[in-house]
């Protein structure tokens, strides 16, 4: 993984990447304190409104 800068939010250190002036977080470092863990980004990445918003865009 790219090295990036750490926030920590809550319990969890969240790594942000710069790319082309352009911040992006880590997702899974936003999860790995949950009982789903990264389960829970396959569930948002398949809901219904998910997906519409990804279309739309």
């Amino acid at each position: 993984m790219a090295k990036g800068r750490k926030i920590q939010v809550k319990d969890a250190e969240i790594t942000i990447i710069e790319k082309e002036e352009n911040d992006f977080i880590c997702l899974t470092d936003m999860t790995v304190n949950l009982n789903e863990g990264s389960g829970l980004i396959g569930k948002w990445i398949t809901n219904k409104n998910t997906l519409e918003y990804l279309g739309t865009w």
